[in-house]
């Protein structure tokens, strides 16, 4: 019972928490509420550490099923459970939860109860959106993650604060409900079948997906594909990523990059290309060209930017596109390489918005141009800052490399793309990413001490024990994964493996006819 469990609990703490603060903290205790959210996403934390420990990675598939019946009418169901690839995004997502609420201990002045209540439900809606076996339970978890995010740049972000909010909200919300219609036509699609019934359970829907007639499948492709691309972004569906990250509060944009941005990739590995095999192969090039196109323009904008956090906004463009590309590359190596890639970025990018947060609230400025010379006055902060910058970049024997590495390995022998061309202009993303982080990294921290009213003749502290201690664990796992990565992916390499042989099937013609199947149970 605990064991079948112990999802549901994991997934469900932080509202526990939340619901705790909003009935019986007083708003006016402000160190109580800050201490029962950290302490909420803490345990979170926790019980998703007894879900790596109880998965089986060898036997591979869904574990930790819990299935409560819903709506029986529709096949609708309160379905639950993960396998490797979500299993590793839950651990991301209750790893940084904690520390995003930590690293701005003192950033947040106003409404502090309401907003340590918004991001315990950010934290529920995440994780819900990785462990949901049932189509119509993940839509919910999807918008109504929405929500909390919308409140938390609508009402504690910068000055444009309403616009990136809403911009954010339409964005997003236009997508979601093409996914719903898709949603709702796979279910019909599923009652038309001889001895067939309306149903949204995922499982069931990977054993009727060969059936789909292919002009279905592309509809429904673009459908979810849109919703997915969005969330990214791919190019050209970014633009509301720059403004929401500029104006979000430091927590909200290490969960928006380090989490948020994950649904999409997740999305295509979960939905797309399992339900739609056949439409995927076609969209190969096409969402390729877009990734290749997002890495290079991603890393363009960003070299010109002249706010830090602007420019590390834009390098997710750029590092999300490899995702896209490993994805869609439809290897082994480059499927295995997207999976890490994913927890690479939500590390290394969320620890550089922690990072622009903590100098920010110290100088209350994220232009280039008003810094310099900080290494000589914030050594451990610099330290910091150039592993973290170095990790981003791929550089050898840190966590960036290996994600980077397979993914330009599969799409180079992908026998679905034709041409190294992608991998090519890929690997110049790389490239440009090194000249625009080491180019700022230059302006910011060496040369001579900016004279300027902002800091100038005043001793910057360095970096406090809290900072520290939110910072190292993010370095220990950089390191780590950059040396032995074998530790997470093992975990998704059975996924890996059954999805790729799924596309190699439909390749070579081993699927059966869409008017026999539709004829047999």
């Amino acid at each position: 019972m605990i064991s079948a469990s112990l999802l549901s609990m994991t997934i469900f703490l932080p509202l526990a928490a939340a619901a705790v603060i909003l009935l019986f903290i007083p708003k006016e205790n402000v160190l109580f509420v800050k201490y029962a959210g950290l302490g909420g996403t803490f345990i979170t934390f926790f019980f998703s550490l007894f879900l790596y420990f109880g998965y089986d990675s060898a036997a591979g598939g869904f574990q930790f099923h819990q299935k409560i019946q819903w709506i029986p009418n529709l096949d609708i169901s309160y379905h639950i459970g993960i396998d490797g690839l979500s299993l590793l995004l839950i651990l991301l997502t209750t790893f940084l939860t904690p520390l995003a609420l930590l690293g701005t201990w003192n950033s947040i002045q106003v409404r502090i109860k309401e907003y340590t209540i918004m991001v315990l439900l950010l934290e529920v809606g995440m994780l819900g959106v990785f462990a949901s076996l049932d189509l119509f339970l993940f839509y919910i978890f999807w918008e109504a993650m929405l929500i909390p995010m919308y409140f938390i740049i609508g009402l504690w972000g910068g000055p444009n604060r309403i616009y990136a909010a809403v911009k954010f909200f339409i964005y997003t919300l236009s997508g979601s409900l093409l996914m719903l219609v898709a949603i709702l036509s796979l279910g019909y699609f599923a009652s038309t079948l001889p001895q067939g019934h309306y149903t949204s359970n995922l499982l069931e829907l990977y054993r009727i997906a060969p059936m789909i007639p292919p002009d279905w499948q592309m509809w429904m492709f673009l459908a979810f594909g849109l919703s997915f691309a969005i969330k990214v972004p791919l190019w050209p569906f970014h633009t509301w990523l720059p403004d929401a990250h500029v104006e979000a509060p430091t927590a909200g944009s290490v969960l928006l990059a380090g989490v948020l941005l994950k649904m999409g990739t997740y999305g295509f590995i979960r939905f797309n290309i399992p339900l739609f095999t056949d439409a995927a192969l076609r969209a190969v090039p096409y969402v390729c060209t877009l990734a290749v196109i997002g890495i290079l323009y991603g890393a363009l904008v960003a070299m010109v930017q002249t706010d830090i956090k602007k420019l590390v906004a834009y390098s997710s463009v750029s590092h999300m596109g490899f995702v896209v590309l490993g994805i869609f590359s439809m290897t082994e190596e480059g499927m295995q390489g997207a999976v890490i890639q994913m927890i690479n970025h939500g590390l290394s990018t969320g620890a550089l918005f922690l990072l622009v947060g903590m100098i920010y609230d110290r100088t209350h400025t994220r232009l280039i141009s008003d810094y310099g010379g900080v290494a000589k006055l914030m050594p451990v902060f610099a330290a910091c800052f150039l592993i973290v910058s170095l990790s981003s970049i791929g550089l050898p024997g840190l966590n960036g490399f290996i994600g980077e590495f397979m993914i330009l390995f599969g799409a180079f022998q992908s026998p679905f793309l034709g041409t190294h061309a992608y991998t090519v202009f890929a690997a110049l993303g790389i490239i440009l990413s090194a000249v625009y982080m080491l180019w700022m990294y230059q302006r910011v921290m060496v040369g001579p001490v900016r004279q300027n009213a902002l800091y100038g003749g005043h001793h910057l502290n360095d970096l406090s024990r809290r900072e520290i201690c939110v910072l190292v664990p993010v370095l220990i796992f950089i390191v780590w994964i950059g040396v032995y990565p074998k530790t997470f992916l093992r975990l998704s390499a059975p996924l890996a493996k059954q999805t790729i042989e799924r596309v190699e099937s439909i390749k070579m013609g081993e699927k059966i006819n869409f008017t026999e199947l539709r004829n047999v149970r």
